[in-house]
């Protein structure tokens, strides 16, 4: 495990020489046949198009999806947003999406103050799905002007608020000939659709055949150390670059990291189905040990939320300080119901002996007298 050095607090009466970072599938750190391939990588200048190492993972991520191109990006945040920006090329538009989603949440209303795409906001189902009905409510033309027309849906797979749920083929099946019908594109936010492909035993492409575009991210639960990869059609591709280009624009010689992205897809993807284990046996004890959780214990992927037991020896504004202070466990709050839900995430940079630390700490700090 290759986890950071926690310092001596001076109240911790148990110090740690090591932290368990359960924050986020983000915080791994690259590995060293990771960090050889950037030392070896051929590059070029990727505005101009003739990074080769950058060329090699885009035509991979794209094959490997089973569509036409791809685009490197450095983060999935942009990469969500240049989706949006080529499916709704147009002005006066608008896109459907869950309310409790990361596009919805957790990107700054990008799609909006730099797009000037409006949304229709809907609840997800308990399981990360959209109502077919509610989206078929929240549908406008552009044979009024008093609307926005719509032009998109985007899903999230895997969903990261409704406790990592995997989106299934057959539903993303069904909405994308629900969105044919209507001449509306789908896109898929995929920032950790390799683990609802591991959950769900179903190849990515297969998986995301119905969507129009794909945005992957390489560092979140795939250990590289930043980027995204967008997949979709060659003239959808086309667009999405353009819109690069006005959220910031390309990079230079950046095959040193993309040869990172390329190595932790083909490297890391496979051994995804043991931080799942990881997650499951986490929220089982949990669950047991009378802690309050969405999922009931049962876990699809990765993530893992709860909130406090009755009676529990800390509130909810103290658990993750203490925790850090006096047992050396990261973990994230302020999710959902008023805040009342903490998040952990499983990832390559933890080992079993980890995970039973993190949950035995959690219930003595919570439960023991």
């Amino acid at each position: 495990s290759r986890l950071s050095p926690l310092r001596r607090y001076a109240s911790t009466s148990r110090p740690y020489s090591t932290l368990v970072d359960l924050r986020s599938d983000t915080v791994t750190k690259p590995t060293e046949p990771m960090l050889n391939c950037a030392l070896s990588a051929p590059t070029g200048d990727d505005v101009l198009g003739e990074d080769p190492t950058v060329l090699a993972l885009e035509e991979y991520t794209a094959d490997l999806f089973g569509k036409e191109s791809g685009l490197f990006v450095p983060t999935g945040t942009m990469s969500n947003l240049i989706a949006i920006l080529a499916h709704c090329h147009g002005r006066a538009s608008e896109m459907i999406i869950g309310s409790q989603s990361h596009i919805c949440l957790w990107e700054g209303g990008n799609a909006a103050n730099l797009g000037g795409v409006s949304s229709k906001q809907i609840q997800e189902n308990y399981d990360g799905t959209l109502d077919l009905d509610s989206m078929r409510d929240c549908y406008r033309s552009d044979n009024d002007d008093h609307f926005a027309k719509t032009e998109l849906i985007c899903l999230e797979n895997t969903h990261n608020v409704m406790g990592g749920r995997a989106l299934e083929k057959t539903y993303i099946d069904e909405v994308s000939t629900f969105a044919k019908d209507l001449g509306v594109k789908v896109h898929i936010d995929g920032a950790r659709i390799f683990n609802a492909s591991v959950s769900l035993n179903t190849p990515v492409a297969e998986l995301c055949s119905g969507a129009d575009s794909v945005s992957i991210c390489l560092s979140k639960g795939l250990g590289a150390p930043l980027g995204s990869v967008l997949v979709g059609e060659k003239e959808f591709i086309r667009l999405a670059k353009r819109a690069r280009k006005r959220c910031g624009g390309g990079m230079r010689q950046v095959g040193v990291v993309a040869s990172m992205g390329k190595f932790a897809i083909q490297n890391n993807v496979s051994r995804l189905s043991i931080d799942h284990s990881r997650a499951e046996k986490i929220a089982t004890a949990l669950h047991e040990a009378g802690f309050k959780q969405p999922q009931q214990g049962k876990v699809d992927t990765n993530i893992v939320y709860f909130g406090l037991p009755d009676h529990s020896n800390v509130t909810r504004n103290e658990l993750c300080d203490r925790l850090r202070k006096e047992y050396g466990i990261l973990l994230s709050g302020g999710y959902n119901k008023g805040g009342e839900l903490f998040r952990i995430c499983t990832h390559m940079d933890i080992n079993d002996e980890d995970v039973d630390r993190a949950v035995e700490d959690i219930i003595s700090l919570c439960l023991k007298a």
